[in-house]
């Protein structure tokens, strides 16, 4: 492995290790009021589907605590009770059920009342994500820097996991986040080095999907590399399955997770005779149900495709009208486009199945 991962205290969020040796975990984060069940339920399960591995759901109200027991009895993942403000929410929903909570320590009041949610989660054995975001740091801290600078996301990450060690409690994961690059990857590079607990990673408020995406994979990506993450969420405005796709491709990119399908298309050029941009996307589309990792190739021309496409597991070469098909290596047709998406989708089901027994 070429990065090396950093070493920290092993946790458990449900049956989810995070730390140590452990895969880094995908989660994100529903955008459904809690209160509403179902449609919370039917999110979480679009979720699933994607491979999201934790799902966190914000909690503002006594309905949506009361809610997570009613959640949790249909999903098949961990739920995480995001809290803000209210540490009588935070209570209820460890005592409904939740399998961790996010708190900022800051926004929750006095001292006695983050003491109340320790006590609680210390009897229920549920860690306690403790998130330091720049728009919320204390106002001493602001006062002391003068500005959300790395040094102060820093400072008040250590001083809540001072109070939180004196208060006996180290259940417990980080994370320090900035909506700027710089800011987030030097916060967690400092902290990295100041801690033994998992850290959370993430670009807060990255942005749409285009930039958004851009801005995660390159704050992630360094981070990444410098084995910093334990778990992550690529934070995006749009459905948050986007989200888990997003992160997926990020880990795949750099060989620390392979899951799914990596399609690899070429940009086109004025030799292309085909509508590659579509066909590529209609491919990957096709191919979202299959979680081993595969790599397809989806190539327009006759310079670099036949290469790219027998380098593949499986992969598709234009050669004017016509399609070569190759599947590990080996050329086994040439069809027109209106069949070979059939038989590529087909023959990469084949290979999944090969890979890992399982193609669902």
């Amino acid at each position: 492995m070429w990065i090396k991962k950093r070493t920290s205290k092993v946790i458990y969020v449900g049956n989810v290790p995070i730390g140590g040796e452990n895969p880094i975990v995908v989660q994100s984060m529903t955008n459904t009021f809690t209160e509403d069940v179902k449609a919370t339920v039917n999110q979480i399960k679009e979720l699933e589907k994607v491979g999201c591995e934790i799902v966190r759901v914000a909690v503002p109200t006594k309905e949506a605590a009361e809610n997570i027991k009613k959640i949790k009895e249909k999903i098949s993942i961990p739920l995480i009770a995001d809290i803000h403000f209210d540490h009588k929410l935070a209570i209820l929903s460890i005592e409904k059920g939740t399998d961790g909570i996010r708190i900022n320590p800051g926004n929750i009041g006095s001292q006695d009342k983050v003491r109340e949610i320790i006590k609680v989660a210390t009897e229920r054995n549920i860690p306690i994500r403790i998130g330091v975001n720049t728009g919320s740091l204390p106002k001493n801290i602001l006062a002391k820097y003068g500005h959300p600078s790395p040094e102060a996301v820093v400072e008040t990450a250590l001083n809540y996991m001072k109070f939180f060690e004196d208060e006996g409690f180290t259940n417990m994961k980080f994370s320090l986040k900035g909506s700027d690059i710089r800011t987030t990857v030097i916060a967690n590079e400092l902290f990295a080095k100041k801690c033994k607990y998992p850290i959370h990673i993430g670009i807060t408020e990255a942005g749409t999907v285009l930039s958004g995406a851009v801005k995660s994979a390159t704050g992630i990506g360094i981070l990444l590399y410098k084995g910093i993450g334990d778990t992550l969420r690529v934070s995006l405005s749009s459905h948050p399955k986007v989200e888990v796709k997003v992160a997926f491709k990020i880990l795949s990119s750099l060989g620390l997770r392979k899951v799914g399908v990596d399609v690899i298309s070429c940009p086109t050029c004025g030799r292309c005779v085909v509508n590659l941009p579509e066909l590529a996307l209609k491919i990957e589309e096709a191919l979202e149900h299959i979680k081993a990792p595969v790599s397809v190739a989806v190539m327009g021309c006759a310079v670099n495709g036949p290469g790219e496409a027998s380098f593949a597991d499986v992969g598709i070469a234009a050669a004017g009208n016509t399609f070569i098909l190759f599947s590990q290596g080996k050329i086994i047709g040439k069809y027109p486009e209106k069949e070979v998406v059939e038989k590529l989708i087909k023959e990469v089901e084949r290979v999944a199945v090969e890979k890992s027994n399982c193609i669902y």
